[in-house]
């Protein structure tokens, strides 16, 4: 889909906040946060790719206006010196939606989602397909051509460039290895079929490479 990111905001919030100074406003302030100088993967680039593969696979998702809200909020807020990304990206979309016609059950839905990439590993619940979905295509980069599995590393490690190299790589591998481990990496057979075995060779790449001394 070739429509802005602009329109795309405004397609999906206007049928719920017909306030359009209130929409925009919202959009700038999410397009300053993912805009930022020290964005280099969680950016805009990164939302609509999920955006995309939302489109792609629609007939996947129950609940499209959730998963989309849940999409462009997740990383509204993302601080490498802090662990309550998830839970604050959750409050601003929470924020946003409470001037909105969704219900509190589905503003409390999109909120969950968000909160649940805290980490990818955690046992997820059985019968929740667009969970799944929507974490699964958060880490589709990982099972991405092997060109741009290590654009998205060298950009994770930008993001993190205050941090010496050698505190990176120790945290790095122990995220890569927690991956690796997990019993299921992707939670939907249509990512798992796609992606697994690329990403276990992307990721297995990127520690071998640490050991010889970095990107």
């Amino acid at each position: 889909m070739n429509t802005t990111l602009p329109a795309r905001w405004h397609q999906l919030t206007a049928p719920l906040l017909p306030d359009q100074e209130r929409r925009a406003a919202t959009l700038k302030q999410l397009t300053e946060a993912y805009q930022a100088s020290d964005r280099h993967y969680h950016s805009l680039q990164h939302i609509r790719a999920l955006l995309d593969c939302a489109d792609r696979y629609s007939s996947a998702i129950h609940d499209m206006e959730v998963v989309q809200l849940a999409i462009w909020f997740h990383d509204a807020i993302y601080s490498t010196r802090r662990e309550d990304n998830e839970a604050r990206s959750a409050a601003m979309a929470l924020e946003f939606l409470g001037h909105t016609t969704l219900s509190a059950e589905r503003r409390q839905r999109v909120a969950y989602l968000i909160e649940r990439t805290k980490d990818h590993t955690q046992p997820h619940p059985t019968a929740d397909a667009d969970l799944h979905f929507f974490l699964d295509a958060d880490l589709q980069i990982l099972g991405a051509p092997e060109a741009d599995y290590w654009q998205y590393a060298r950009q994770v490690r930008q993001e993190y460039r205050l941090v010496p190299d050698f505190l990176y790589r120790r945290g790095r591998r122990k995220v890569l290895e927690k991956l690796l481990t997990a019993p299921v990496l992707y939670q939907t057979p249509l990512f798992r079929d796609k992606l697994d075995a690329q990403a276990r060779r992307n990721m297995q790449a990127e520690l071998k490479a640490w050991e010889k001394g970095g990107l």
